[in-house]
């Protein structure tokens, strides 16, 4: 199985279409302003002193880098001078400062040279691999190398540092990152120097004599040994798309049944239904099995894209519809839910519960409206390479046969039987379930998921994909029935028990307080009432309105059980739009009679 390169698929209309553009036109400007105010560009010069403003920091090349790497695939859609202007005064900076060894960091080389390669967890080898991707990325959007040459002799120290001398302080990178990016990288080059050092980064984890053990940073045990996800999620679940990606590019069964443990254990036992992972705010790490909790969650945005990446390979691995449905399940929720509908802020961590005033008593404070700009920034540039790139999940190809994995009004051009191939998608999703695929082309057989929230549809599938034959000029319709469900969650994850959360297709919904008044914890859903759904602007995506009952008010601490209820009509939103207008309480999960 490949994915099919998202350079070979036009986006065209509806939802993502939406956030392409809102990418493209205000996202990727208003992250590179911040990063201009606070100094993350200023730095790739390597002359800050003491005394001056913006004190660079470990991890700002690769916030940098990422912006680049969104930037090139922006690009690659359609050109942009103003943009690829300022991407080449970027690289100019890093290429005048590299060292004449290879070496660039701008922290380093500007506040501490003598320190480099002395501390696993000072983020060197996770930046690099950022300006690996980033590298490729703008070599195949524009045709131009120079950050490609300067991070090839980069990597030719890592190498010799790392692989033959072994002389660094430290065996594996504590933050992983570039051993994802090398197999990129070797995808592109086919230069196998880059496989044998991927391949040492993944062996030598947690089986070395160097590095003590640690469940936080993935060095417990051998990856090839490991059944549970452990420690700080986007670091992990980074680790666990190299595996991946490995285990094909080796062809390593027993690699990739360890992925396949570490998928299942994340996704069956410590994720929320909005596809957010990483739940315990205290490391930013997976907690134990069941241990979801609302209010407090974290669930960081890159966590949520590491996610996507680890599924996104597994699809490359195997036919299995699952992770195209975690694929959704994290694009449409806990993903895109990272940045306001404007453009302009954006979540670190996204809480499935808010509750103003315990947050204003709590030890962890949680933010109730996305900000502009973190210390930590990793997030925003994140959003914006996953926002520029995010068609690479829609479509597989194997021996000629086509895998439709998500759906959007889109353009798709394939090789079939040596011969060029286009597939039009024609949909509404995810207002409605109605798809439409036009095929040219040589024939061919065409799967298409049908995602696991879809328990009415009725046709034959197999590894949760329907097939179709297809020849030149044929027209196939898909129709996925949108019933809204109540989702309830396993026993064990007991801050639900009892509490149901509302979805209607690949969307979570949730209510704010705005509209449904204040203790929102006491509202009950009426499942068998009138339910509206409605299309508003400003939302991209339906709003439910829904019956609903909440307990009369009282002045009584304690009362007897009472029937009485106050009836109003409530108002859902979909999960990734709340905390857009006014700070508001807000809840997924809600009680149901």
């Amino acid at each position: 199985m490949k994915n099919l390169a998202f350079d070979k698929i036009k986006c065209k209309s509806g939802f993502w279409r939406f956030y392409k553009d809102l990418n493209r036109n205000d996202i990727v400007k208003n992250v590179y302003n911040r990063f201009k105010e606070t100094g993350r560009f200023e730095a790739l010069k390597c002359n800050w002193r003491e005394g001056d403003a913006n004190k660079p920091h470990i991890f700002w090349d690769s916030d940098v880098v990422k912006w680049i790497e969104g930037v090139a695939y922006i690009l690659e859609e359609a050109p942009c001078a103003e943009l690829e202007t300022l991407v080449d005064e970027m690289i100019d900076d890093i290429a005048e400062n590299q060292s004449k060894d290879g070496y660039f960091n701008s922290y380093y080389l500007a506040i501490d040279p003598s320190k480099r390669f002395t501390d696993r967890g000072c983020h060197e080898l996770y930046c690099l691999g950022h300006m690996i991707e980033a590298a490729v990325a703008y070599s195949k959007a524009t045709g131009k190398d120079k950050l490609l040459d300067v991070t090839l002799k980069y990597i030719d120290l890592v190498y010799r540092v790392f692989k033959e001398e072994q002389s660094a302080a430290f065996i594996t990178p504590g933050h992983e990152e570039i051993e994802l990016a090398l197999l990129k990288l070797y995808e592109y080059r086919g230069n196998k120097k880059h496989l044998e050092l991927a391949r040492f980064f993944i062996d030598m984890r947690g089986n070395n004599s160097v590095e003590k053990p640690e469940n936080c940073i993935q060095t417990n045990k051998p990856v090839r040994a490991l059944s549970e996800a452990v420690g700080h999620s986007v670091r992990a679940c980074y680790l666990y798309t190299a595996m991946a990606m490995l285990a094909k590019a080796d062809k390593d069964e027993e690699l990739k049944e360890a992925c396949q443990r570490l998928f299942s254990d994340i996704t069956k036992k410590k994720m929320s239904i909005t596809g957010g992972i990483g739940t315990d705010h205290d490391g930013e790490q997976f907690s134990y099995a069941y241990d979801i909790p609302n209010m407090d969650t974290y669930n960081e945005t890159c966590a949520a894209i590491s996610l996507t990446m680890f599924a996104g390979a597994m699809q490359e691995l195997e036919v299995n519809s699952n992770y195209g449905d975690i694929i959704e399940r994290v694009l449409y929720n806990g993903f895109i839910s990272g940045v306001s509908l404007d453009g302009a802020k954006f979540f670190y961590a996204n809480p499935l519960e808010i509750d103003r005033k315990k947050y204003e008593r709590s030890t962890y404070q949680v933010d109730c409206q996305r900000v502009a700009v973190f210390f930590c920034s990793c997030c925003p540039p994140n959003v914006t390479r996953m926002l520029a790139s995010i068609m690479r999940y829609a479509y597989s190809t194997d021996d000629n046969k086509i895998y439709c994995n998500q759906f959007a009004s889109s353009e798709a051009r394939f090789i079939i039987n040596g011969k060029a191939a286009t597939l039009t998608q024609t949909t509404d999703y995810p207002s409605n379930g109605k798809i439409t695929f036009a095929y040219s082309g040589e024939p061919t057989t065409l799967f298409v998921r049908i995602p696991g929230w879809c328990v009415e549809y009725k046709g034959k599938t197999e590894n949760g994909y329907a097939s179709f034959q297809v020849s030149d000029g044929a027209t196939i319709t898909v129709d996925l029935p949108m019933e809204i469900h109540f989702i309830e969650a396993n026993p064990y994850v007991q801050d639900n028990s009892g509490r149901y959360a509302v979805q209607r297709g690949p969307l979570v919904y949730c209510m704010e307080e705005i509209d449904n008044g204040e203790n929102l914890r006491d509202v009950t859903l009426i499942e068998n009432s009138d339910v509206r759904i409605a299309s508003e602007s400003g939302i991209p995506a339906p709003i439910i309105y829904i019956e609903a009952e909440r307990r009369l008010p009282s002045t009584e601490l304690y009362r007897i059980k009472d029937s009485e209820r106050n009836k109003f009509t409530a108002r859902l939103i979909p999960y990734f739009s709340f905390a857009n207008r006014t700070p508001s309480d807000m809840i997924v999960w809600t009680m149901v009679k």
